[in-house]
């Protein structure tokens, strides 16, 4: 127990609301997606149980209120208290104990809470199940329909699918109000549903939309991904811009004004800052790009771009002061300094919550971060935050009842495990920092940052299988900048409707701090061991969870022991920045002398021949930007004399951001079809920002650098092959490395351009090593196979890949034909080193 200035005493955290609020989370996150006669049976069991708790307790209290020879008062207790004799006796002669009542009434409003989580699910699910959209989506049919719009438009997250890249699709929140379907027949109801806008000429006017805006959309429905996804239907509409029947409501478009006004504030800013601001101040990420977010994720940063109670947070300590004041006579904050009240204060405070729901949109995660918020807050400015328990407790329960939805949602719950972090780890860790000489301020805000990552990392890996090993440090050093950025931005928020250039000096500052987040952000995704992969999964979450439970117990053992704990810093500063010569000592990767290397980049293609000293000509840049960056971090990779993309599949060429990222890259080569057009566009968008010309790829065409020289073998001049499309047009390379290793290189070609290739090239003869065209497919050429014999046969595939990639057969006949063969989806990155008998391929493995 301690005791604050005024000599109150803080007392013991109060439990008793948390477990009948996770037994009505559990039950509502059980009962969503599951069969009706289940919830009707959960329900029934629990109220049940309740009543057969309640019932002894309620039938004893009435017994003794009617029976005075019992000894004691009307509803009261025996005389002689609790511990007395008269209770105990009471207890004995067929009552139950004081004690066991209070248990019996505690499980009964567990079980009376579950009822309600389970009752409030099943209802909201049933809503789903009826009127017309369910059966339409079962049907898959069209038919017109008119939605009230219910959230803000937003773009999906580019993705590689196979071959192609999945179209940037706008997605926004809808509720059907009315449908047409092409039979004539109407119908009014009222269903929620996903409304999803294919790529278009419309797309600016549809990110435009504001909530409360009531559209009509002509839609093919289809039924929900997943039995629990809060939508009746699907809704895929056409492209084109959208058709408005009704325009938002004034509250909206207040609110819609008021975040325009805040992005056209920040227009003059950096592009990291112009992006990030409205995210960190009003949870508006339309501009955050995918490699900035990508960052954000890496170091556990990416609360910072939610609407988060800590945003409230900060603006209403501007007006309560800082912690611990509000017990003080003389007050803290601005209020008392314009001559607020108490009272006027709380008005004040209420009023400020309003129009941060308001401005950030009144939806479920809006209402969840101003309610924990609001916690946190008061946590804060009472110095009481173990005593707030039951507060978030309540919140938890009104919230999941409200909308049950809430129970399966992963931001919910990280939320209320960080604000019940800082509730009751957080405390007692930064006193203990502080026993230890470390600054006060400096302490709270350590203990928050590792608190907070203690009880969410177990969650992040459930659904991420990977942990970041940076989040801690940035948080750290991003926070400081959060409050400023907060602040400043608000302001200029408040100030645009009436003052521009107000608005835009406002925004100048809050860029500062904005541009010092996001650059705290891409420093740590760019250290090497910023991400370590871990068990995904329940199972790889409970693992996590022992782990960090063990360091922690570890820690208090060595709490007066330096070195040991110096030591495990250092070792994590090695594991987090993983120099060069370290990593490779210990893991033998890359190898020395390497040649020739085959990155893991999931199901694609990335290769990369050794051009000299930190140098390397790269052939395909796979599908995912980061594995490739990562791969030739690696590998020591800096300089790209020319990268060669032999066709535009995007599991070859959506790396490519990747290769380009800080490193200097001489030119870009690729196939003369330029099929798919959209991905070929992209290839020369992407060449065009980062200033580097493209070229074609000539057939018979040589190239040198330093040791490293090529020719190129396909495609042959004129037209495309007949019916291989962009695989048969490949560009393919026979490579000589130092020593005289041979390497070929077939891209995708299929079994005619193989045929074709090894005809037109009677020349080729046996080799070292052979990149198996197209990921090991079973569509191979056996006459290529037996001209080349390679010595080692390499296969760029993903794990569990849908193709079946490599086919065993073509791994059979490889074999047979005298080659090792090593596959990345079981080997991990692959090295060749040496050159003649001492040839070698290492391989990196998981």
């Amino acid at each position: 127990m301690t005791r604050d200035q005024e000599g109150w005493k803080e007392e013991p955290a109060d439990l008793r609301l948390v477990p009948p609020a996770s037994a009505a989370w559990a039950a509502a996150a059980a009962a969503l997606g599951a069969a009706g006669w289940w919830v009707v049976a959960w329900v029934g069991i629990c109220l049940a149980g309740a009543v057969a708790l309640l019932t002894p307790v309620v039938a004893r209290r009435l017994t003794r209120g009617r029976d005075p020879a019992q000894g004691g008062v009307p509803g009261g207790e025996p005389e002689g208290g609790a511990s007395g004799g008269g209770a105990s006796g009471g207890g004995a002669r067929g009552g139950a104990s004081p004690g066991w009542r209070l248990r019996a009434t505690a499980w009964a409003g567990v079980l009376l809470c579950a009822a309600a989580g389970a009752a409030s699910a099943g209802l909201h699910a049933a809503d789903l199940r009826r009127g017309p959209v369910p059966v339409l989506a079962e049907e898959y049919g069209r038919g017109w329909a008119e939605v009230t719009v219910t959230s803000d438009p937003r773009l999906t997250r580019p993705r590689v699918s196979g071959r192609a890249m999945v179209p940037v699709s706008v997605v926004v929140d809808a509720e059907v109000v009315r449908v047409e379907r092409t039979d004539g027949a109407v119908v009014r109801t009222r269903a929620p549903v996903l409304l999803i806008v294919p790529p278009g000429e419309g797309r600016d006017a549809w990110l435009r939309l504001l909530p409360s805006t009531r559209l009509r959309v002509a839609a093919r429905f289809t039924p929900p991904r997943e039995p629990g996804d809060p939508y009746a239907a699907v809704l895929k509409s056409g492209a084109g811009p959208p058709r408005i029947v009704g325009p938002p409501s004034a509250l909206q478009r207040t609110a819609g004004e008021l975040r325009a006004g805040l992005r056209a504030s920040t227009d003059g800013l950096a592009p990291d800052a112009r992006a990030l601001l409205p995210g960190l101040v009003v949870g508006d990420t339309s501009r955050i790009g995918t490699e900035l977010r990508d960052a954000f994720e890496a170091t556990d940063l990416t609360h910072l771009l939610a609407v988060s109670g800590s945003n409230l947070s900060i603006v209403l300590l501007l007006l309560v002061g800082r912690p611990g004041r509000a017990r003080q006579v003389e007050r803290g904050g601005m209020a008392p300094r314009i001559g607020l009240s108490l009272r006027g204060t709380a008005l004040a405070g209420a009023g400020l919550t309003v129009a941060f729901v308001v401005v950030c949109r009144p939806d479920p995660s809006v209402l969840r971060a101003a309610a924990c918020g609001l916690v946190a807050l008061l946590a804060i400015a009472t110095g009481r935050r173990r005593s707030l328990i039951p507060a978030l407790a309540a919140v938890v329960l009104v919230l999941v009842l409200y909308d049950p939805w809430l129970a399966r949602s992963y931001g919910f719950l990280l939320s209320v495990l960080a604000t019940g972090a800082l509730l009751v780890v957080a405390p007692g860790w930064s006193e203990a920092l502080r026993r230890r000489g470390v600054p006060g301020r400096l302490a709270e805000a350590l203990a928050a940052a590792l608190a907070a990552q203690a009880v969410s990392a177990p969650v992040v890996v459930v659904f991420a299988a990977r942990m970041s090993l940076v989040a801690i440090p940035a948080n750290l050093l991003a926070e400081p900048a959060v409050a400023l950025a907060t602040v400043f931005g608000f302001g200029a928020l408040a100030v645009a409707p009436v003052w521009a250039a107000g608005a835009e000096g406002l925004a100048w500052v809050a860029g500062w701090p904005a541009g010092w987040i996001a650059r705290v952000a891409r420093t740590g995704a760019a250290l090497p061991g910023a991400e370590l992969a871990w068990p995904g999964g329940w199972w790889g979450g409970a693992a996590l969870a022992l782990v960090t439970v063990a360091v922690v117990a570890g820690v208090r053992r060595l709490r007066h022991r330096t070195w040991p704990v110096v030591g495990v810093v250092v070792l994590l500063v090695l594991v987090v920045a993983r120099p060069v010569p370290l990593v490779r000592w210990v893991s033998g990767w890359p190898p020395p002398g390497w040649v020739f290397a085959m990155c893991q980049v999931g199901q694609g293609d990335a290769t990369v021949l050794a051009a000299g000293e930190g140098a390397g000509v790269v052939v395909d840049a796979g599908p995912d930007p980061a594995a490739v960056d990562r791969c030739l971090r690696e590998l020591e990779v800096r300089q790209v004399p020319l990268l060669v993309l032999t066709h535009f599949h995007a599991d070859h060429v959506a790396g490519l951001p990747g290769v380009l990222k800080g490193r200097r890259v001489g030119a870009i080569q690729t196939t003369g079809l330029e099929e798919p057009p959209g991905q070929a566009e992209f290839v020369r968008r992407e060449a065009r920002a980062a200033g580097v010309p493209v070229v074609r790829a000539e057939p018979g065409e040589r190239r040198r650098v330093g040791a490293l020289e090529w020719r190129v073998l396909w495609p042959p001049a004129g037209p495309a092959p007949p019916d291989g499309g962009p695989n048969d047009s490949s560009v393919t390379l026979l490579v000589r490395g130092p020593g005289g290793v041979s390497v070929l290189l077939l891209g995708d070609l299929e079994p005619p351009a193989q045929r074709a290739l090894w005809r037109a090239h009677p020349e080729l003869g046996a080799v070292d090593v052979l990149k198996v065209a197209h990921h090991g497919s079973a569509h191979q050429d056996p006459g290529l196979t037996g001209a080349v014999r390679p010595r080692l046969a390499l296969v760029s595939a993903g794990r569990d890949n849908p193709y079946g990639h490599p086919s065993p057969r073509t791994l059979a006949a490889l074999r047979a034909g005298g080659a090792r063969v090593l596959r990345t989806d079981r080997d991990g990155a692959i090295a060749v080193a040496g050159a003649g008998r001492g040839l070698v391929a290492v391989a990196r493995g998981w």
